[in-house]
């Protein structure tokens, strides 16, 4: 694994999904191209105070009334990882898989034998 990154699924029809390097990236990216982007019209009395927020660069403030406002959920995720092909090699995924848990930790043939 080599990087973490945080991302986020905005609940529309169909979902967006927003990845980012970091948490404070995402912030600004949801503050940008999912509140920013919203007609005003449908945020009505919202509208004044999710400016006002996004002015003065309070990102989640503006995100939770935009929410708040349209009653659309937006889940976020941080630290999640990025696997590579370093990470998990075509070739010894066969060996991987036996030790995992599904796989009785390399018992898997024993757990055959008795199931």
């Amino acid at each position: 694994m080599t990087d973490n990154v945080a991302y986020a699924v905005v609940h529309t029809e169909p979902p967006s999904i927003f990845l980012a390097d970091d948490i404070d990236v995402l912030h600004r990216v949801l503050a940008l191209e999912v509140v920013a982007r919203t007609d005003p019209a449908m945020l009505g009395a919202d509208a004044g105070s999710i400016c006002d927020a996004l002015l003065e660069e309070r990102w989640g403030d503006a995100v939770v009334a935009w929410i708040q406002a349209l009653g659309t959920g937006i889940d976020v995720y941080d630290g999640k990882s990025i696997y590579t092909a370093d990470d998990l090699p075509a070739d010894l995924i066969g060996a991987q898989l036996q030790f995992t848990r599904l796989f009785g930790g390399g018992r898997i043939g024993e757990l055959r034998r008795l199931g």
